[in-house]
């Protein structure tokens, strides 16, 4: 059972830690191999992979202490708070994130599209028609067909609305005390995470061997995998930190009033939900 808040410290604060610079380091090792990766290196994709193992590592130690931390009784309500803040703020980054995508994509369709297929641009871009979805000026862009709503999206659409249910389903169990509810619940909504991220793999290869829509795609293309791709980066992390409180529900971790691992959880699981439904409409529909 995690330990009664009442008994922790004023403020606990950690001593000094490895784990900052070792997870940067990890990071590096990242970013260097994607550089490389998307300019051709052969060393690249190996470096990439190395970096991305070892900071997984790190975070796995990092979180690992957090958890003896907690569970040991050191957290009281000023930390509680503290995370709580620091999820809200991190979750608001991810909103402004997938705001600069979206932007894009509006500002391309709404303001380029309509500025390039103008009388003052004919002369410039004789050939080019400004409607959506575009090939560019003088068929720069290899034909393609566009990604409709129809049936995987609107399938993940209804996995994703599931999966908040049973989240939330899972969140009350807790609340009141019913762990085996709470066990069923949280494998309910990773189970549904992973079928959603299973038919978005083959909604990729759907997209790149029968409609010829890939990242070059000119900028429906671009814009179609970069919001729908890191989006289902997000559902798997979501997934991979509910299959992590998962772990920690069937160890007997959390109380009904001590439990902010599993609401964190939840609150990103629900923000990933909330950018898929504007995804749906903006992406597949409009």
């Amino acid at each position: 059972m995690s330990a009664n808040r009442a008994t922790a410290p004023y403020y606990f604060v950690p001593g000094p830690s490895r784990h900052p610079i070792t997870a940067s380091f990890g990071m590096l090792l990242v970013g260097a191999g994607a550089a490389g990766w998307v300019n051709g290196a052969a060393w690249a994709p190996w470096v990439c992979m190395a970096g991305l193992v070892w900071f997984l590592f790190v975070l796995k130690g990092w979180f690992g202490d957090a958890i003896v931390e907690s569970e040991g009784g050191l957290y009281g309500k000023r930390i509680d708070v503290s995370y709580r803040w620091s999820m809200g703020w991190f979750i608001f980054s991810e909103v402004m994130f997938f705001s600069a995508f979206f932007g894009a994509l509006f500002y391309a369709r709404a303001i380029t599209m309509p500025w390039l297929g103008d009388l003052n641009n004919k002369i410039l871009w004789p050939d080019f028609a400004a409607v959506w979805p575009n090939t560019g000026p003088a068929g720069t862009v290899e034909p393609f067909q566009t990604m409709g709503p129809w049936p995987i999206p609107t399938i993940n659409t209804a996995l994703l609305l599931m999966s908040g249910v049973t989240l939330t389903w899972a969140h009350h169990a807790l609340l009141a005390g019913k762990r085996s509810q709470v066990i069923q619940g949280l494998v309910l909504t990773v189970l549904l995470g992973a079928v959603f991220m299973g038919f978005q793999v083959y909604e990729y290869m759907h997209a790149y061997s029968d409609l010829n829509l890939k990242l070059t795609s000119g900028i429906y293309g671009s814009t179609f995998f970069l919001l729908t791709g890191f989006h289902g980066f997000h559902v798997t992390m979501g997934a991979i930190m509910l299959a992590v409180v998962l772990v920690r529900v069937m160890k007997g971790h959390f109380t009904p009033d001590n439990h902010f691992a599993f609401e964190g959880a939840a609150w990103y699981w629900h923000f990933v939900d909330v950018v898929w439904l504007f995804l749906y409409i903006v992406v597949y529909w409009l």
